[in-house]
């Protein structure tokens, strides 16, 4: 809170681009909050250098093997050090008025739902997590008194544009995409991407996952199906914009035809604040939006021929079943392929289809529970990689 006792935070995926944008709010905002924990992957030193900084409780290291290294970087800061594969989801269950849930992909579900088991405001970052079991996550909200702030640009534009409003006033929501390294070229020379120039986001600097998901628009098909759940909008009345200026991240139309838009620079320390923050404002440290010096807005339809992950994830929403948890577990394993090298670029959607149209994919329920989801998500990997061979 602005007075009184300082907000505690702990940050999941600390040492990627959104834990640093969580750091960079946190200096901004000196006294208004305190770390109870940051957890990371595998870079013991980058975790460490975190948590110093921000002077947290505990840091939480998922692999076990830098156990040694993260204790010999902590020693005799008082931090205590805490590494293997439950470490993350200890961090996780510690007292921490906010979470920041920004671990990439499908391992960042368990520590989410530990958070959200025990009843804290969770800033949802991890949209593979909403995406792989949406009615699971919301049911442990419920359950747990939890509350999730949607933290990706796109959906936080959203939920500030809508201002409390109820969903029954609201007609449609889009979300904008710059339409990402490729927009403008043609299918036969996406087709010859490199990694390298898959990589080249213009707007955004994340990490290798997120950005060739964007470059693909996968990224936005995935977050399709998150506002689904987040807003309770059906498939028919979500959209999509393809935005290169990136001013708007979101727009909201209500039932009385006006709209409001949710914009911003394109920097996740805005949406980190007001996630941190709320339902009060807190200071970002990010530059302010300046549209004359932006000069024009442009929008376009999204072209599914040359981007047809966006069809994809439209399927996986209106046919339902457990193709959105097999949709993003099909994609993890095409785009660690790719950015190995040992497929194409259109082949990671490629490969995404050919695997959600098997027969044993078709017939699997909706997962109603966290495992559910986790053991869809394992066969889905498994056929994938079938699939890649």
């Amino acid at each position: 809170m602005v007075s009184g006792t300082p907000t505690s935070v702990s940050i999941l995926g600390a040492t990627g681009s959104i834990g640093k944008s969580a750091a960079a709010v946190i200096r901004a905002n000196p006294g208004r909050f305190r770390v109870e924990a940051v957890a990371g992957g595998s870079n013991a030193a980058a975790l460490a250098a975190m948590a110093r900084e921000l002077n947290a409780r505990c840091a939480a290291l998922h692999d076990g093997a830098g156990y040694r290294e993260l204790k010999n970087e902590l020693f005799g800061s008082g931090i205590v050090p805490m590494a293997g594969e439950a470490a993350v989801c200890e961090a996780a269950a510690l007292p921490a008025d906010r979470v920041v849930a920004a671990i990439t992909g499908i391992a960042g579900l368990e520590p989410t739902s530990v958070a959200l088991r025990r009843g804290a405001t969770v800033a949802l970052a991890n949209k593979e997590a909403m995406v792989s079991a949406g009615d699971a996550v919301l049911d442990l909200a419920r359950a747990g008194g939890a509350r999730i702030l949607p933290l990706d640009s796109e959906h936080n534009s959203i939920f500030q544009a809508l201002g409390g409003a109820r969903m029954a006033e609201v007609d449609r929501i889009a979300l904008t995409a710059s339409g990402g390294p490729f927009r403008t070229w043609s299918r036969e020379a996406i087709a010859a991407a490199t990694v390298e120039q898959a990589l080249k986001h213009p707007n955004f600097a994340m990490g290798a996952k997120i950005t060739i998901d964007s470059a693909s628009m996968m990224n936005k098909g995935l977050e399709l199906i998150e506002a689904h759940y987040l807003f309770g909008m059906p498939e028919e009345r979500l959209d999509v914009l393809v935005h290169p200026q990136q001013a708007i991240h979101g727009l909201v139309t209500f039932t009385d035809g006006s709209v409001n838009a949710g914009m911003a620079v394109p920097d996740m320390q805005v949406p980190m604040a007001h996630c941190l923050a709320f339902p009060e404002r807190a200071e970002s440290g990010a530059a302010r939006l300046d549209l004359v010096a932006i000069g024009r807005l442009e929008f376009f339809a999204p072209d599914l021929d040359r981007f047809p992950a966006l069809r994809l994830a439209r399927t996986a929403l209106s046919e339902g079943g457990a193709l959105a948890t097999v949709l993003n577990a099909a994609n993890e394993v095409a785009v660690a392929a790719f950015l190995g090298k040992s497929i194409g670029f259109l082949d990671i959607v490629k490969s995404v289809e050919t695997v959600m149209n098997l027969p044993s994919m078709a017939v699997l329920k909706v997962p109603g529970t966290i495992e559910e989801a986790i053991a869809i998500d394992r066969l889905a990997r498994e056929r994938t990689r079938e699939v890649l061979s």
